[in-house]
């Protein structure tokens, strides 16, 4: 096709120049014979017809390269080196044996006019604009040969390098689907559209590899979380069932059997509270609102909760601290986060709930003088089902973190944990939408 396309080019480029080659020399032998018929017409002038043979005549002997006829209006030839001609005006060419033996004069362009009731005819040989023409399509025919030869090698050599390029593509592909998804595409220092290419695919094989591994640790803590409630369940079921107890025996069972069934239902819940913040389905429900407000319902709603711990619950909330988000799930985070740093925090720690304005947009904190997380975990407490206690003994599921994270992202803000000195301090940063 590449050859193709080269060919169709260069036949399209020899007849653009061959055409305007002819054409402008063709102009030429017209511009010559019209300034020679002048000259013969202003020596003509006010002289008798055997005068203007005489002019002819001579003309004809000491001709420089021109041809001449001058015939009667009964076709004999009174004077040139052309034979009788059909009386013919304007501009003529024509391949014919001249008068002598000049083989120039084997083809002639000229022009015929009308001169004092006698036919004279002036022309050129054309042999050299036929030897051109030769020259030029001899010139055309190697250099066609040339340069399908050249587009033939030329397509083999770039259709082998983008089919070495695909073959590649494909067969790290086909080894990633049956072997092994860490595999990469190799990437070669050209940083071609196919490199940019590759790099896209790598970087989408990165987020699956991810999300695939965060797949496999999700369904190894599903299947850890769950196997303990599901285990006490059928034990007491069972224990039920082989009972001899009366009917306010199996009442218990059934109502602590409930419990366990609510708190399996309240992780899947969890799960698909997660899965739908991920998925940004809720940011249709987006209006303004008003932090300060919802910072202070949260407080409201876990003073209770610290008091009973013995823990101060304190509150520095800016006037003014909005943003464009939901309502429902912006009150959820904060929550979250309030909830474990109670949780997490001892008796008579202190916590504070903080939010700030600026222009760059709107803060959130959650701070506590407890035993904080250590550094090297805070990247891991936000995975589904992640706990730093392994014995796993205290109230909790492991997806508090994670459902703050998802409704984090699901806003374009940004979650941070440091160190309070002693503590943790939770800042969740919103940018600045106007």
């Amino acid at each position: 096709m590449y050859a193709v396309i080269t060919g169709i080019s260069f036949v399209v480029l020899f007849g653009v120049i061959f055409w305007s080659t002819t054409r402008f020399m063709r102009h030429q032998i017209d511009d010559s014979v019209s300034s020679e018929i002048d000259e013969i017409r202003a020596g003509a002038r006010g002289k008798s017809p055997e005068e203007i043979e005489v002019l002819v005549r001579g003309l004809a002997k000491h001709s420089s390269g021109f041809v001449y006829l001058l015939q009667d209006p009964f076709g004999v030839v009174r004077a040139g080196n052309l034979p009788s001609l059909q009386p013919k005006l304007g501009i003529r060419e024509w391949d014919a044996p001249s008068s002598g033996s000049d083989a120039r004069y084997a083809a002639i362009r000229g022009l015929g006019v009308s001169l004092a009731g006698d036919y004279l005819f002036v022309g050129w040989s054309t042999h050299q604009l036929h030897d051109m023409e030769k020259m030029v399509v001899g010139t055309f025919v190697w250099g066609f040969a040339a340069s399908i030869a050249l587009a033939l090698a030329g397509g083999f050599v770039m259709s082998g390098r983008l089919l070495r390029k695909i073959q590649s593509i494909s067969d790290t592909s086909r080894d990633i689907v049956e072997t092994d998804l860490s595999r990469r595409i190799p990437l070669s220092s050209a940083r071609d559209e196919f490199d940019n290419l590759s790099a896209s695919v790598n970087g989408m094989l990165d987020r699956i590899q991810a999300l695939m591994s965060d797949l496999r640790q999700v369904t190894t803590d599903i299947a850890h979380d769950m196997r303990t409630p599901l285990t006490r369940l059928r034990q007491r079921l069972e224990l039920a069932q082989h009972s001899e107890a009366g009917a306010d025996s199996l009442r218990l069972a059934l109502a602590s059997t409930v419990r366990e069934i609510d708190a399996i239902l309240e992780i899947f819940a969890a799960l698909l509270r997660i899965a739908q913040m991920e998925s940004g389905a809720r940011s249709s429900n987006y209006k303004r609102v008003d932090l300060t407000e919802v910072m202070s319902t949260v407080a409201e709603l876990y003073r209770p909760s610290a008091e009973d711990r013995q823990q101060a619950l304190t509150e520095h909330l800016a006037p003014g601290a909005t943003v464009v988000g939901d309502r429902e799930l912006l009150l959820q985070l904060f929550a979250n986060l309030t909830e474990n740093a109670i949780l997490h925090a001892p008796p008579g720690a202190r916590i504070e709930l903080a939010t700030e304005q600026s222009r760059s947009g709107a803060q959130v904190i959650v701070a506590d003088n407890g035993s904080g997380i250590p550094a090297d975990m805070r990247e891991k407490v936000l995975q589904r089902f992640f706990r730093l206690e392994k014995s796993r003994t205290t109230p909790g599921n492991g997806l508090g973190l994670s459902l703050a994270a998802a409704i984090v992202k699901l806003h374009d803000a940004t979650m941070t944990f440091s160190d309070n000195q002693p503590g943790l301090r939770v800042t969740v940063s919103f940018a600045h939408h106007g």
